[in-house]
């Protein structure tokens, strides 16, 4: 080798090595499934986390962060991509087909790799979407940042499983023996909830939960420090969403989205934030924004093709963060429970727009039952021996809602109907209305119809069906209007050739409940005739909650005529709403006339599983 290749090749080396010396090291530390309400570090009825707790000293606690999806494969979708879930249709969980990123828009790790990162999962990932090769270095119960060459900087996640809801699928057998270290007759129930035994040990149960994974992320900062990394690794520490009481995981309430954050920056990295160490903010950050930070932390710029902006870094400013009040929230399919939400919290205002309101939010869903206290608050409802307050659960809900969440923060009172806030539910309902076309907001589609024609390039087709989206939010919020005003739209819509306008036509009829009984011969007339299969359930479904008439016929033969197991779950969802919660009418259905691919489903199964044990 000659003078000059030796040269080249120690600039090269020196070049290297003062470029990795300049990239700090990024760390997740994520736990399952909790809320910030469990931690006394965020919130009065929590308990002590010694070790987040020493991390927030001499760091920063974000006070206002939120996920964006309530459930784990919608929210890490969103974390993994920095774009929101309706825009790519991976906020369906799980996926029953992944969605394809386009050629200009990868996971954010593999834009890490490309500037010398090396990147490590340990181990959950719950992607919608297909991942690329590009994404880890490695991805495993045996990731670390270890295997990386030296001096390479690295992002690590570390994902502890401790607090996931599965922790809390305990029996009997359970409570009656095993003793938890707080005297649930002293634990905080929030107030929707019954006040009873079995809730008090749950809450007290999985509030142990919640001390021993703070030893868990304890571990991981000793063995930083043993490394010698701690001094040159920015930690994050947060909740991969709400949960898991009953109406918090799966659920747009702030039990659901609100998770705590805690954000180390060491001395030497401490031009990246405007925060000094041991500080509080109450900043808005959302999982949106949680990748395009981590970019931006790493010296790359941030692709244009995510949709959060960041929170930290020597180009954010006091005055850009001030201006951070708002989080969005979305809800659609969780496992086989279907329910179109949508939620926009800005300051301490907070919009719920419920796009099926007739749907309850007790509706079964098999995983969620698993609980004890599930069954029990379900039970307890059926005897009638539940307030109003804690009945709300397991009854049609109001088109929209608005809380203010610092006086009420479990969402009881609904201020919509209040003319004190008129001024404030109109501008949040203008905000979120102009964010879902801004996205487009795919779910005005149903699942089915988007695995057949969007999930290779959502983008393009969103863009494509963007007047279309405009049109169906248009007919979806004629719910919002007096029925009245509404009743002339909605028949226009009835009759259109626009399958699509019919069918949000037919959801918003029954929005309007007892309200809506004069479109009955209108809405028969869509059953009768209509070729689309999904639009004739959705008409049966009105009949029966609005005309109180027996369409069990009807839908039993939608569900055997469907070749879409999407489409027969969406089926499936309306006659586990119609036999539990409206004219209580039994479903005879027939496995043997079914699909055989849908029947196959192991989403249809457990709705399936669930009838015939009734």
């Amino acid at each position: 080798m000659n003078n000059k290749l030796i040269k080249l090749f120690l600039v090269n080396l020196i070049t290297t090595v003062a470029s990795y010396a300049q990239q700090p090291n990024i760390v997740w530390i994520v736990s399952e499934d909790n809320s910030k309400h469990y931690m006394k570090l965020f919130d009065e009825h929590g308990i002590a986390t010694p070790n987040i707790e020493n991390l927030a000293k001499d760091g920063i606690v974000f006070d206002r962060a939120f996920s964006n999806a309530a459930v784990c494969s919608a929210a890490r979708s969103t974390l993994i991509t920095s774009s929101y879930g309706p825009k790519l249709a991976t906020h369906y969980h799980r996926a029953e087909g992944k969605v394809t990123l386009t050629n200009i828009q990868e996971m954010f790790p593999a834009y890490l790799r490309k500037a010398g990162y090396y990147t490590a999962n340990n181990a959950k990932e719950d992607y919608n979407i297909y991942k690329s090769n590009d994404v880890w270095d490695d991805s495993s119960k045996k990731a670390t940042w270890k295997n990386r060459k030296e001096g390479q900087p690295f992002f690590f996640v570390f994902n502890i499983e401790t607090t996931h809801e599965s922790r809390i699928h305990f029996s009997k057998e359970t409570m009656k023996n095993t003793k938890t270290s707080m005297d649930p007759s002293t634990v905080f129930v929030q107030p929707n909830h019954p006040q009873t035994d079995l809730f008090r040990y749950t809450n007290t149960y999985y509030r142990d939960k919640i001390k021993a994974m703070d030893k868990e992320v304890g571990q991981v900062l000793d063995q930083l420090k043993k490394d010698g990394q701690l001094d040159n690794t920015i930690i994050f520490y947060y909740g991969d969403h709400g949960g898991v009481l009953p109406d918090s995981k799966g659920y747009l309430t702030e039990t659901g989205l609100h998770i705590p954050l805690v954000v180390y920056v060491p001395k030497k990295y401490q031009d990246v934030t405007v925060f000094k160490p041991g500080s509080r903010t109450n900043s808005f950050v959302s999982f949106v924004d949680f990748g395009a930070t981590v970019v931006n932390l790493a010296g790359v710029k941030v692709p244009k093709t995510m949709d959060g902006k960041p929170f930290l870094g020597k180009n954010i400013s006091v005055k850009k963060l001030k201006k951070r009040n708002e989080t969005f929230g979305y809800a659609d399919r969780f496992d086989e429970k279907y329910d179109m939400v949508r939620s926009l919290r800005k300051g301490n205002l907070k919009y719920v727009r419920n796009f099926e309101p007739f749907n309850v939010d007790g509706l079964m869903n098999e995983y969620r039952y698993k609980q004890l206290a599930y069954q029990e608050w379900f039970d307890l409802y059926k005897q009638g021996k539940l307030n109003k307050i804690q009945s709300q659960f397991f009854e049609p809900k109001a088109p929209e809602a608005l809380y203010d969440v610092s006086k009420d923060p479990f969402e009881t009172t609904n201020l919509a109907n209040n003319p004190a806030y008129k001024t404030q539910l109109l501008s949040l309902r203008k905000d979120l209305n102009s964010w879902m076309l801004e996205q487009p907001d795919l779910s005005f589609y149903p699942e089915f119809y988007l695995l057949d024609n969007a999930i290779q390039n959502p983008i393009e087709f969103g863009q494509k069906h963007k007047k279309d989206i405009k049109k169906y939010i248009s007919i979806a919020n004629l719910s919002l209007l007096d029925f009245d005003k509404a009743a002339p739209k909605i028949i226009k819509c009835l009759k259109s050739d626009d399958q699509w306008e019919r069918y949000w036509g037919l959801i918003t009829a029954t929005s309007f409940g007892e309200k809506a009984k004069s479109l009955t011969i209108n809405v028969r007339t869509v059953m009768n005739t209509d070729t689309v299969i999904i639009n004739k359930v959705r008409a049966a479904e009105f009949l029966s909650i609005v005309g109180h008439q027996n369409t069990t016929k009807q839908i039993c033969e939608a569900l055997y005529e469907s070749k879409r197991d999407t489409e027969a779950l969406l089926i499936l969802n309306s006659i586990v709403l119609m036999q539990d919660f409206y004219q209580k009418q039994h479903f005879d259905v027939n496995i043997d006339k079914m699909d055989k691919k849908v029947r196959e489903n192991n989403t249809v199964l457990r709705r399936l599983e669930y009838l015939n044990s009734k």
